[in-house]
């Protein structure tokens, strides 16, 4: 795969997976919807085991975790089967735990200071976290002329309503979210639903 997160789709789904057996209908129906990036985050115990089952039994999909915040989310992370690796923020420990995975990954920003010091280390692709608290569109916009080296995919707050405005900026390739994953749906296991929600997101992103 590419090594980098933010070529892989312009809308990433951060799925919070409650029952492992519940992986790989959820990642079909996204996939088949168009948006074969998942993050799977490592908020349950029943991540890593989804994360294993998406990849070997989906294999459209480009799986990844989220919520990675130790070097033992990491290795969990890597042993499951995952793709590429986003955390909520960073650490040298962890930013040298993900480095020596051999995975993509994208580290969590939400300040200035904190996009210089990773632009620092050589990083330029960063997950800016928590979009809309952190300062949303204005803010990731007053960044592009002063750091036009980093690019962003923006999570937290994020839905199909204000999605466009992230995506048409230029430093930002693309978004996180959950809109197209409701609450009621996945406990129905309405997959066409979550099917035709997935369709309208890939369509925010464009072709």
């Amino acid at each position: 795969m590419t090594t980098s997160v933010l070529a892989l789709a312009p809308v990433v789904p951060v799925v919070v997976i409650e029952d492992a057996a519940d992986a790989v209908p959820l990642a079909r129906a996204l996939v088949d919807g168009g948006l074969p990036a998942i993050e799977v985050t490592l908020r349950t115990p029943a991540a890593p085991d989804a994360i294993r089952a998406i990849a070997a039994e989906v294999p459209d999909a480009v799986v990844g975790a989220g919520t990675v915040i130790s070097p033992e989310g990491v290795r969990t992370a890597a042993a499951a089967g995952s793709r590429f690796l986003v955390s909520p923020g960073w650490t040298e420990t962890l930013l040298g735990a993900m480095r020596d995975s051999g995975l993509p990954f994208l580290p969590g920003v939400s300040t200035t200071s904190e996009v210089v010091a990773l632009l620092e280390r050589g990083v330029t692709e960063m997950k800016f976290f928590p979009a809309e608290a952190a300062g949303g569109t204005p803010y990731l916009k007053s960044l592009a002329s002063p750091l036009p080296q980093a690019r962003f995919c923006p999570t937290g707050g994020i839905g199909a309503e204000n999605a466009p405005a992230y995506l048409a900026l230029p430093n930002v390739a693309c978004v996180g979210g959950t809109w197209m994953l409701p609450k009621d749906a996945l406990a129905e296991r309405d997959w066409d639903r979550v099917r035709r929600l997935a369709a309208e997101a890939k369509a925010l992103g464009g072709a």
